[in-house]
């Protein structure tokens, strides 16, 4: 694909969650399918007839086998925010369909204990999981998702 064919795909809705925990520390994992330093928090696509605050229950659950009864939401994004995939990637990603990701972002507080977090879910997501400082976030993600994260950093910056 050249960069043309991939500035006219579309951006895959989905939605992101911002874990933390009592001490405002954020959850990451390091994503499976990479064996380079790729940490992210949850995050993924919107099903049919989901709601975007579904999803991110839902995604949650799936990645980190956190229930939603541990969880409280309390706040999320005014608007969807992008990300584009670097070009190398995009054939290879969600089947080349599209460029990256628009996502509407969810900060969810933990109210459980860390034994209570399963990454070795029915399709793991993660190899290993940690908590950061909000304010090491953005050194620990892959380049291309930076300003997204940045972005979310800010909007929940009072909730921090």
């Amino acid at each position: 694909m050249n960069a043309a064919e991939i500035e006219k795909l579309p951006y895959r809705k989905c939605v992101g969650v911002m874990l933390v925990n009592v001490v405002g520390e954020v959850f990451v994992g390091q994503r499976i399918d990479t064996p380079t330093p790729a940490w992210q928090m949850p995050q993924g696509g919107i099903d049919p007839g989901e709601t975007p605050r579904d999803t991110a229950l839902r995604e949650l659950h799936e990645e980190t086998g956190i229930a939603p009864d541990l969880v409280r939401i309390e706040a999320e994004t005014d608007g969807w925010l992008h990300y584009d995939l670097p070009h190398e990637i995009v054939p290879r990603t969600w089947g080349g369909c599209y460029r990256g990701q628009e996502q509407k972002w969810f900060l969810a507080r933990f109210t459980g204990s860390d034994e209570q977090i399963d990454i070795a879910t029915a399709h793991p997501e993660f190899s290993r999981w940690r908590w950061l400082p909000a304010d090491q976030l953005l050194d620990q993600i892959v380049p291309f998702k930076r300003a997204v994260y940045r972005d979310v950093l800010d909007a929940f910056a009072p909730h921090l």
